[in-house]
């Protein structure tokens, strides 16, 4: 698109009214479709469909991952075809991800403010194109060189069994509010395609920030979303999807939120769509907008609750042990009432909007000057957590603070149940100097930094044994959340919370103000099952301990009857991995912010 071109409805100069309609002929700058052939030979691809309790989301950028990838050469960088390239696969085969969540690829549109301050929207959520994939990422050309390339990455990563999920925004369109330019949908239909102000039909209702809210309570608004989402999943072979502002799609009757609304009847009986990942980004900025945990049952859910705790226990917050509690263990609080699972809570602890895990643990303020906005966008995204040198120790074998509190969050994410997203690039301590919203910044802000450092490196290596710590471990992939209690046959109860004595937790201890080092317990046994030629099996018991108190503290291991002796698998305070046994009963100290993990086998 070309701004220059006269692409509004009126004429420039009267914006305050907008009504003075200006006629002129803008074809020579707007952007056009053009027919593509749509055969592919997909071989004998095949969908991974990895169950949601072995799930593991990885949310990269499609330029951002390869733009600076040495592996990758140099033309296909920041490309579909750089994503599907050896290089870029081994490093997501060897972390142990399992499906990888891509930020926008459809066709999208660069904000006329951002064109006038030479920047472009990075990020891609400000969708023209429903269908298409973003000819920014091809380098097979424009003339549908794109959707094959898109479609060769789509087979690559499955050949990598790893699953594709896209974000996709069905919830505004790039053409703005009513100053913005007239490109598709307000030129073809306004009223049926956008929410309308009941007191001036000139305007929109804006529940999503950006302009304009699609209506997606008409039929033909659904006809276009459902039609989108099959041509992905039956054309393109696709695993699923993450909603942007979900919660706009399920406004109806005076734009109130419904879970039962038009949007997800469509998608709950589609024979196709209802058999693909769905994940949620439950809320929007319109009134009551916050939904989380209020989606149909087969919708999974952005938890920032999830990330909102885990965030304020390990920098050291009063009256956290509660929250801390239902987190680690699968928000059972919000989900389990709608008859949900575990899995439907998405854990994670940084995403794309929002400091890096590496910044958040390194800035006390927001460093968004090279947006343009006077340092005022991003939100409140604030934190002193005090990781300066004053926390660190005095033994050169503990980490120091900042790294301790990067893989107190790792380890907390892959020991939650629910379902775990790692944002690319923490895995290698990727930094973006400070700024918590990079949409605009299609450079080395914000490319992920392929020359490690050793820092990186051991970063990466903990990173790697989490998940695959993880995926080895049936306790940490529920299928139902905690009884709390003895189930069948176990000797174990599926779940004990413990206090640094070893003694189990009370009701008062969880009102305790201070609570800040806290032990669970996850029985293996207790999720015995019985194989086909019925002999029990039996996973591991592992337990976590968590201090997030600035000193050191000794915890009690549980006694005898939870397990004999453990080992020692995980201690954040530590850049090389642990090896030792600790006995039931016996003391162990761990270092001020820090988290063990132990394991006793069946």
């Amino acid at each position: 698109m070309d701004w220059r071109a006269p692409v509004h409805s009126y004429r420039l100069g009267a914006e305050k009214e907008a009504s003075t309609r200006d006629d002129g002929d803008d074809a020579w700058g707007v952007p056009r479709s053009v027919v593509v052939d749509d055969a592919f030979d997909w071989g004998d691809d095949r969908r991974p469909e990895h169950l949601w309790r072995r799930t593991i989301l990885y949310e990269l950028h499609v330029k951002g991952f390869t733009a600076r990838h040495p592996g990758v050469p140099k033309e296909l960088r920041g490309t579909f075809a750089g994503l599907a390239h050896p290089a870029a696969l081994e490093h997501l085969q060897r972390l142990g991800v399992t499906s990888v969540e891509l930020l926008p690829v459809h066709e999208a549109v660069d904000e006329g403010f951002l064109v006038k301050r030479e920047l472009t929207n990075y990020w891609g959520y400000n969708t023209l194109g429903y269908f298409a994939p973003d000819q920014r990422f091809s380098s097979q050309g424009s003339r549908g060189g794109q959707v094959r390339e898109f479609k060769q990455l789509v087979k690559a990563l499955h050949s990598a069994g790893l699953e594709v999920i896209l974000d996709v925004v069905y919830n505004h369109s790039c053409e703005g509010s009513h100053l913005g330019p007239t490109l598709c949908f307000r030129g073809l239909d306004n009223p049926a395609y956008y929410w309308l102000s009941p007191e001036d039909a000139s305007r929109y209702e804006d529940f999503t920030g950006c302009g304009n809210s699609l209506n997606a309570k008409h039929a033909m608004v659904q006809k276009l979303i459902a039609d989108s989402m099959r041509y992905w999943v039956t054309e393109m072979h696709v695993d699923g999807f993450r909603v942007d502002l979900a919660t706009t799609l399920g406004r109806e009757a005076k734009g109130d939120f419904d879970p039962d609304g038009a949007f997800f009847d469509v998608v709950n009986q589609d024979p196709v769509l209802s058999r693909v990942k769905l994940i949620a980004e439950p809320w929007d900025v319109g009134r009551e907008g916050f939904k989380l945990a209020n989606f149909p049952v087969l919708w999974a859910e952005w938890n920032n609750r999830y990330r909102e705790t885990l965030r304020r226990y390990w920098k050291g917050d009063d009256r956290q042990a509660a929250e801390i509690g239902y987190r680690m263990t699968g928000s059972s609080d919000l989900f389990k009432v709608s008859g949900r699972r575990p899995t439907a809570s998405i854990n994670y602890v940084a995403v794309h909007d929002g400091f890096t895990l590496h910044d958040l643990v390194s800035y006390d303020k927001k460093h968004n000057e090279a947006n343009g906005e006077g340092n005022r966008d991003g939100g409140d995204d604030n934190f002193s957590w005090n990781c300066g040198v004053e926390g660190d120790s005095d033994d050169p074998v503990i980490l120091s603070l900042r790294e301790r509190q990067k893989r107190n969050l790792l380890a907390s994410l892959f020991c939650s149940v629910g379902t775990p997203m790692l944002s690319a690039g923490d895995e290698l301590g990727r930094t973006q100097k400070g700024n918590n919203n990079g949409y605009c910044q299609d450079n080395q802000i914000s490319w992920l930094d392929w020359e490690l450092d050793d820092r990186a490196r051991q970063l990466l290596e903990f990173t790697t044994r989490m998940i695959h710590l993880r995926k080895a471990q049936p306790v940490l992939q529920r299928r139902h959340f905690f009884q709390g209690s003895t189930i069948g046959d176990s000797r174990f109860k599926d779940l004990v919370w413990f206090r640094p004595d070893g003694e189990e937790m009370t009701p008062a201890d969880w009102a305790m103000p201070f609570a800040r080092s806290l032990a669970y317990l996850l029985g293996g046994d207790a999720i015995a099952a019985r194989d086909n030629q019925g002999r029990l099996i039996t996973g591991d018991s592992l337990l976590v301990l968590m201090n997030a108190h600035h000193e050191a503290v000794e915890f009690t291991l549980p006694a005898l009857k939870w397990g004999p002796e453990w080992d020692i698998i995980v201690d954040t305070a530590r850049a090389e991995p642990i090896h030792g046994r600790a006995p039931a009963g016996g003391r162990l100290e761990l270092t001020g912010r820090s988290m063990t993990v132990l394991r006793h086998a069946p």
